[in-house]
């Protein structure tokens, strides 16, 4: 009886600890929220708010993207370099084609790219990490040599005033980065191609011999990252008006800790759209909060390292719980 009782005792608790586990990142969001209100009498502004949205938004559609491939068991370091080129593209281009046919010339170059990186892991059998990290310096290099080393600006400012839509605090940036991950995350949880994910992630070799095509399914996803990176620099041209050859310069570094924060595993087979969500978020109000109190440029490196390390372990404790499962 005693037993039993000890049980149904440590049940409400174990709901608990289970729920928060579940949710940790927003729980991570709401106490983040609280200590900037409460630090900054500028943070819950409307403006402000409206500002994060937009800021956070960036890092959002690639994280989208990475969050195809994590779940898949792979990673893609090649994100900020693409959104460099598209960017550069949409904008260097517009002088000698017109401003929508150099856009898509920009979202293109992002599919071919994501292609290219999909089609080397898959058919290579090396791993992500190797091959995007290639991707990334000479996708770079390329962006030097057609930038010339300069910024490249944007030759009509009627370009610059497309992301000028505002539905209340929610800019166009903002509405097309909820708008994917709402997208994809019925793509996971309502299609072939979600459970697929899920499955090659989870185990590779279940997944083939439940007879996915692992490598036509590798090279999509790394497609979709790619084609999003590209959606993101366009974005990024248009708000600015300028494009950099640096531009998105470790971005992947900030994605990929969105992504992991959120919850998505490294290893692959685990993670959520809305999850991702919160990660983006809980990451632009950190930025947004520490800039706000005019916190040093090293200070805000140090808590974002430390932010990284917390995303680690939350990778390790997800792990561990997939593992004992």
């Amino acid at each position: 009886m005693s037993h039993t009782t000890d049980i149904r005792a440590s049940s409400p608790k174990m709901t608990v600890v289970s729920w928060l586990l579940r949710n940790h990142i927003w729980v991570f969001l709401a106490l983040t929220v609280a200590i900037f209100s409460l630090a900054s009498p500028y943070f819950l502004t409307i403006n402000n708010i409206g500002n994060i949205l937009t800021q956070g938004a960036f890092i959002g559609i690639l994280a989208i993207g990475m969050t195809m491939v994590m779940i898949d068991g792979e990673i893609d370091l090649s994100v900020g370099a693409v959104l460099a080129l598209a960017s550069a593209l949409a904008i260097g281009l517009q002088d000698h084609i017109g401003v929508w046919p150099a856009v898509f010339i920009g979202l293109m170059s992002g599919a071919f790219l994501g292609f290219v990186n999909g089609t080397l892991v898959a058919l290579s059998g090396m791993h992500s990490f190797i091959v995007t990290l290639g991707g990334l310096i000479g996708i770079r290099g390329l962006v030097f040599v057609y930038s010339g080393e300069n910024a490249l600006m944007v030759p009509d400012f009627s370009y610059t005033e497309i992301p000028e839509i505002y539905l209340g605090p929610l800019s166009l940036t903002a509405m097309i980065f909820f708008g994917l991950a709402l997208f994809f995350q019925w793509v996971l949880s309502s299609t072939r191609h979600g459970r697929e994910t899920y499955a090659v992630g989870d185990n590779i070799e279940a997944a083939h011999d439940a007879g996915i095509n692992v490598k036509r399914h590798k090279i999509i996803n790394f497609t979709i990252c790619g084609t999003l990176a590209a959606v993101c620099g366009i974005l990024l041209s248009m708000r600015l008006g300028t494009a950099e050859p640096n531009a998105g310069k470790i971005w992947e570094l900030w994605t990929i800790i969105a992504v992991v924060l959120g919850g998505t595993r490294l290893q692959g087979g685990f993670g959520s759209m809305w999850m991702t969500i919160g990660g983006v978020l809980t990451l632009a109000v950190l930025r947004n909060g520490l800039r706000l109190l005019n916190t040093p440029n090293y200070v805000e490196l140090m808590v974002m390292g430390a932010v990284l390390i917390l995303a680690l372990v939350l990778d390790k404790l997800l792990n561990h719980k997939g593992d004992t499962r």
